[in-house]
């Protein structure tokens, strides 16, 4: 390195975005991820050992996958090599592979190569790679926001180790901010400014786990927010909301608030009213509510407000539950709309959750009465010679499927726990049981 690249390295030091600045260079430094960096876990002793095998790194940005790989990069002996699967192409990982190979032959030195965005590289290239991490020619360390399983080759992935990311808590992304804020060396300190508290939850909050997002706005907000009069920088909740571009919305996941929009959520699908219903999904969803949460209370009110008036709001419900958490935000609010204007207009009956209501109370409040001979298993051992089972009619032998016989136990033979309502399919199901009665 001549003097000139050693002083433009010096300055992009200097002038880089504090996310960068801020990287961890030891493990000891790194925030979150104790699930894969504890001490006690296979990533850290691997690196502590210097003992690495090829390994793929998969999250949601702003996780620290390529955190991770510079930390790795500052403890390992071998020779560090990164790329951008964006940009590369055949012709980089040749010239990776080519002075691999002279470094393990001429020192025996290994090499790593951290390939970001792995996921962007075609078969083709990735196929090149593998005959090269097979033979321990490059220990290769991948970094991708997708699936690994859907978008790298099977052989590249048999040959590595995944370690899955988790978006950071929000205690995590407290961390990070105060240290941005205090820290004199690679932070803001040398600005003096000042968090309020409201602020620093404020934006630990919309950072949704992504430190790197937390981190370029409380940047901003120190570089843009003047002095006051006692000569510090104040971080407000006004200027925080400013800096991330979004409006403070006075929501505490924990507080009344929370129940309050909640509440209201519930009752405006229950209430058969969508644009009511779909106002307070997006001032959850503004507000940084967990949309897994939501989804479970959009099933909940699919069984319990629209049961069997239209049992196809369930499955609308469930199906849109498991979409999300494959999806994730942004593109999850279109599917959680989906879902909520469907359960709100549907008809609405709420005779299936009153059955097991009653049903439940029935069971505290009565002896259990014995199932009726006819009903009980035949088939285990013995059965038959007790009578279980004996004089059982099977329904699809008679008309309609159907033949009378006894299936609640004596004493609540008489007993109603589910009354069809006349909404939607209730009414065609309770028309065909109204039928059957008359049998």
């Amino acid at each position: 390195m001549d003097l000139f690249d050693y002083m433009r390295e010096q300055n992009q030091k200097k002038e880089s975005p504090l996310a960068s600045r801020l990287r961890p260079t030891t493990l000891e430094e790194v925030v979150g991820q104790q699930h894969i960096i504890g001490k006690d876990k296979l990533l850290y002793r691997a690196i502590q050992a210097d003992k690495l095998s090829s390994i793929i790194f998969y999250g949601p940005p702003g996780t620290g996958k390529t955190t991770l790989a510079r930390v790795i990069a500052n403890t390992t002996s071998a020779e560090f090599t990164q790329i951008n699967a964006t940009s590369a192409g055949k012709k980089d990982m040749e010239e990776v592979v080519a002075r691999a190979k002279e470094l393990n032959g001429m020192y025996g030195k290994k090499t790593i190569l951290f390939i970001d965005e792995i996921h962007r590289f075609n078969k083709g290239q990735q196929d090149y790679l593998l005959p090269f991490v097979e033979d321990g020619t490059v220990i290769l360390i991948g970094a991708t926001t997708e699936n690994p399983y859907f978008e790298v080759n099977g052989a590249l992935l048999s040959r590595s180790v995944i370690f899955e990311l988790k978006a950071l808590s929000k205690e995590d992304i407290k961390v990070l901010l105060l240290r941005a804020v205090q820290d004199k060396e690679k932070g803001m300190g040398a600005y003096h400014a000042v968090m309020d508290a409201e602020a620093l939850e404020f934006l630990a909050d919309v950072a949704n786990g992504d430190a790197r997002a937390a981190l370029t706005a409380i940047e901003l907000g120190v570089l843009t927010t003047p002095r006051s009069e006692d000569g510090k920088i104040h971080i407000t909740l006004e200027v925080a909301s400013e800096c991330i571009q979004k409006r403070v919305v006075r929501y505490d996941k924990t507080g009344d608030n929370h129940y309050d929009t909640v509440s209201a959520f519930i009752k405006s699908m229950r209430g058969s009213d969508p644009d009511a219903a779909v106002y307070y999904l997006a001032r959850m969803l503004y507000a940084g509510e967990d949309i897994r949460f939501i989804a479970r209370r959009i099933m909940i009110c699919a069984a319990e407000d629209v049961g069997n008036a239209d049992p196809n709001a369930l499955t609308v419900a469930v199906s849109a539950a498991q979409a999300v958490e494959r999806v994730g935000m942004p593109e999850a609010q279109i599917i959680l709309s989906q879902a909520v204007t469907y359960v709100a207009g549907a008809p609405k009956s709420n005779a299936a959750s009153e059955a097991i209501f009653k049903a439940m109370e029935a069971v505290k409040n009565t002896s259990t009465a014995p199932i009726p001979v006819h009903l009980q298993d035949a088939h285990y051992k013995g059965a038959q010679k007790l009578g279980h089972g004996d004089g059982y009619k099977y329904a699809h032998l008679y008309p309609n499927h159907y033949v009378k016989q006894q299936y609640l136990p004596d004493g609540l033979t008489e007993t109603e726990f589910y009354q069809p309502t006349e909404q939607g399919y209730e009414k065609r199901m309770k028309e065909w049981l109204d039928f059957l009665k008359k049998e």
